[in-house]
C-alpha cells in the first residue's frame, strides 16, 4: 500500500503573522535546521551590536568541534542588495574580530531570486558566504518552517 502525501501550502512568513524575530528565534532555538557545522552549533549572540553604528548581526553561531563562525543575516521577503551587503559587512566585522577562527557568512531569506542567486554564487569565489532559502509551509493546518 502507498503512503499518503500531503500536499502542503506556501506561506509568506510575514503574511502569516510572524515578523523577523520570530525567524531569528526559530533558527536560535534550533540551529541544525540551517544544516551548517559538523554537529550542534552554539548561538553566541543574537542582535550583535556591530561597531562603528554599522547595524546588528542578527545570529552569531560557532561550531565548538572546530571553532567555526557563523554569522547569519535573516530576511524575510525578497532578496536585496543591501543584505547581502550587510552579511558580508557583518563576516569581515567578526572575522577582524576572531582571526584565528574560520568564518562563514550566512544569509537566510525566503525569496533568493536567479539575479541575486547568481551575485551570491560568483562571490562565493572569494568570500566564504552561504544563501538558504526559508519556507513557511502548511499542511493540514500545521504550519513547518522548511530550510
Amino acid at each position: 500500500m502507498q503512503e499518503e502525501i500531503q500536499l502542503a501550502n506556501h506561506l509568506s512568513i510575514r503574511e502569516a503573522g510572524y515578523d523577523e524575530y520570530w525567524l531569528q528565534d526559530q533558527i536560535s532555538q534550533n540551529p541544525a535546521c540551517l544544516g551548517l557545522g559538523q554537529g550542534e552549533l552554539d548561538v553566541l549572540a543574537k542582535e550583535r551590536l556591530q561597531p562603528g553604528g554599522g547595524g546588528r548581526l542578527d545570529i552569531l553561531l560557532k561550531d565548538p568541534e572546530d571553532d567555526t563562525m557563523y554569522e547569519v543575516e535573516v530576511m524575510l521577503g525578497e532578496t536585496d542588495e543591501t543584505h547581502i551587503i550587510r552579511t558580508i559587512e557583518y563576516w569581515d566585522n567578526e572575522k577582524r574580530r576572531w582571526p584565528q577562527r574560520q568564518h562563514f557568512a550566512v544569509l537566510v531569506a525566503e525569496h533568493i531570486n536567479r539575479r541575486f542567486f547568481n551575485v551570491i554564487h560568483l562571490l562565493s569565489n572569494s568570500i566564504p558566504i552561504i544563501a538558504i532559502q526559508v519556507s513557511l509551509l502548511e499542511s493540514n493546518g500545521k504550519k513547518s518552517l522548511f530550510f
